[in-house]
């Protein structure tokens, strides 16, 4: 297929995704820079800005996974087994969505911790298939995830939202009840949702945890410590703060 259209074709030529490759490298830097603007931003306290900033992203987030169904659609490859808003990214392209609408903290709290870690991974080793950038495939994964994560930084840069201890904890404890919950409709559709009947056929962290179903364990363990990560620069900022107070003269 010659034009546009081979960049949304279902057979691509055009060579396999390189992680880290220098067309990968323009998503990394571009996210980056983007969400080192957020220092500077946060210095504007209009809330019409503000306002534009968080629905701009939230509409193109939805739009971005719109466009992902249709394309699945359009090949005729749009099934309930494998297209539900059910793994963990897609989750968060809803949940972030409404965040950015209602400011929603309870929101935050999940998407701080595990919308963040989530798609961290899924930005920096896409899910790409057999499509090589500059198909839309990969863009589509890539600017999805990137989005994920930006969006958790403006919250807690931009509008000034944090994650205290119960956070962690609530996140922990729900996150495995929703685990528990796709599980069931995995059996149910015949799907593979959330990676937890089988590990995803492109490589990703799962293929260092070990064989199913150990690798859903260790990904638990993962999972603890890269919410502890997240959390870590709040153990700082708290101990500076009571620090202070402490010296605080009368």
């Amino acid at each position: 297929m010659d034009g546009i259209g081979r960049y949304f074709a279902k057979v691509w030529d055009g060579g396999d995704f390189v992680v880290f490759g220098k067309d990968h490298l323009v998503f990394i830097i571009f996210f980056l820079i983007l969400n080192i603007s957020f220092i500077w931003m946060r210095r504007i306290k209009s809330e019409h800005f503000r306002r534009n900033m968080r629905w701009g992203m939230a509409f193109t987030s939805i739009i971005v996974e719109l466009a992902w169904h249709t394309w699945k659609i359009w090949l005729g490859e749009w099934t309930v087994a494998e297209m539900l808003p059910l793994h963990l990214c897609s989750i968060f392209v809803i949940l972030n969505s409404i965040m950015l609408f209602t400011r929603s903290y309870r929101i935050y709290e999940f998407s701080y911790f595990l919308g963040i870690g989530g798609a961290l991974q899924a930005f920096l080793t896409p899910d790409a298939g057999v499509y090589g950038l500059w198909h839309f495939r990969p863009i589509q994964t890539l600017v999805a995830h990137g989005l994920i994560i930006t969006e958790g930084v403006y919250m807690t840069v931009v509008e000034g939202y944090r994650p205290h201890i119960k956070s962690f904890l609530n996140v922990f404890i729900y996150g495995n009840i929703a685990m528990a919950v796709v599980y069931v409709i995995n059996l149910l559709v015949g799907g593979n949702y959330m990676f937890l009947m089988h590990k995803p056929v492109t490589a990703s962290l799962l293929d260092v945890l070990g064989p199913w179903p150990w690798y859903i364990l260790s990904l638990e363990v993962v999972g603890f410590v890269m919410f502890g990560i997240l959390y870590l620069p709040w153990v700082f900022i708290d101990w500076r703060a009571r620090r202070r107070m402490a010296i605080k003269p009368d």
